[in-house]
Formats: C-alpha cells, sequence, structure tokens
C-alpha cells in the first residue's frame, strides 16, 4: 500500500442544505476473468460511504457492452447502450477509476469506454485507486492522466495505490490493515470534493467550453 502524497491536507467540503450532493461515477476499469476489481471497489466503496456528503453511482466496465471498434454512425443497439453510459457520465460531477496494471497499462475495456465519451469527461476530477504487482498499479495511472488531459478533466496529483493486493485482503473483502489505506482513500476524497465543488460552481457561472 503507497500513499502517494506529500501535499497538504485538504479539508473536505461540506454541503449546506440547499446544496446538492457531489455526484460520483466509480468506475470499475476491469472485465477480467477472475478479477481482483471488487475486492478493491467494495473497500473504497464503504470508504466513500464512511466518508458522507456524496451520490455514488458505480459504472462497471465488465457490464457495458460498448464495441472496441469505435463509428460515427454506430447502430441503433450500439447508441442505445453509448447512451445509457453516457447519462451517468454526464450526471457525474466527478470521478474515481478503479483500475489494475495489465502490461504496463491500463485494460483495453477501460479505454473503450473512454474514448465512447467526450464532453462528459470535460471539466471535471478524476481521482485513481490502482492495483497491481510491485508498481501497484502506477503506470497504468500515468497512462490515464495523458487520455484525460486530452479529454479536458482535471486529474488528481494524490493516488491510492495497493502493491501486492492479493495477500493484504481476507475472505470477507475487509483490509487486514486498513491504517494507511483509509487514510490515502480520506485523501483522495477530500480533494476530489473540493475540485467537484470549484469546477462545479464554476461551470454555473461561465459553462466551459474546449
Amino acid at each position: 500500500m503507497d500513499i502517494n502524497s506529500t501535499a497538504p491536507a485538504v479539508s473536505a467540503a461540506t454541503n449546506s442544505p440547499a446544496e446538492k450532493p457531489i455526484r460520483v461515477a466509480v468506475i470499475i476499469g476491469s472485465n477480467r476473468e477472475g478479477r481482483f476489481a471488487p475486492v478493491i471497489s467494495d473497500w473504497f466503496l464503504s470508504r466513500a460511504e464512511d466518508f458522507g456528503g456524496l451520490d455514488v453511482d458505480v459504472v462497471d466496465v465488465a457490464e457495458v457492452d460498448l464495441p472496441t471498434a469505435l463509428s460515427f454512425q454506430p447502430s441503433d443497439e450500439v447508441q442505445a447502450e453509448r447512451d445509457r453510459v453516457s447519462k451517468r457520465l454526464a450526471a457525474a460531477d466527478a470521478f474515481v477509476v478503479i483500475t489494475p496494471e495489465y502490461n504496463h497499462s491500463y485494460p483495453a475495456g477501460l479505454k473503450s469506454l473512454i474514448d465512447w465519451h467526450n464532453t462528459e469527461w470535460h471539466a471535471k476530477p478524476v481521482g485513481f485507486v490502482s492495483y497491481g504487482g510491485l508498481s501497484g498499479g502506477l503506470r497504468a495511472v500515468e497512462h490515464l492522466r495523458q487520455v484525460f488531459a486530452e479529454l479536458h478533466a482535471v486529474t488528481l496529483r494524490d493516488t491510492v495505490s495497493f502493491h501486492g493486493p492479493w495477500g493484504q485482503f481476507d475472505e470477507a473483502g475487509q483490509h487486514t490493515a486498513p491504517g494507511e489505506a483509509n487514510t490515502a482513500a480520506k485523501s483522495l476524497l477530500n480533494q476530489l470534493t473540493w475540485w467537484a465543488h470549484a469546477l462545479r460552481d464554476a461551470k454555473s457561472r461561465r459553462p466551459f467550453s474546449a
């Protein structure tokens, strides 16, 4: 487990009674057979629930049926599937991408989901929770930063990364030594909500134009 942070702590934004909660789309980026992603995502979702003030929607790449071949004129079936996902991404104020590292990068299914959309990512913060071997998935995260920069998104500096996570969780999916991991998740959520509030407020005053 690595807390990739040396920055000062950012205070969590609080919602006033009249203010909408921050809507966070948590994207599970693996669709691999036998994937470990559900363990990581369940852990992170429990941290988000404890954090509070968030309206969380889970978008699982394994449940998204979009072809890898992009098209400007997709079939009715593909268009319907894209619209189903697009509405959820567009409604989000912020994103957290949970990704493993495959061959020094991120999964193809995740790239396909990203590439089928464009404006849905604009001027929104993106945080990362990664896992893998010795690198903890950080090489996948660095590749994703370049992709989201092209899509006018704001990626958070600090990440949550698990190095060799398979031995860090018990059979019930509970982290066996959660202290550092919980601290890293709280730091990420603090920063994510700050940026989400700031960008949402800015766009309400002046619409974003790429």
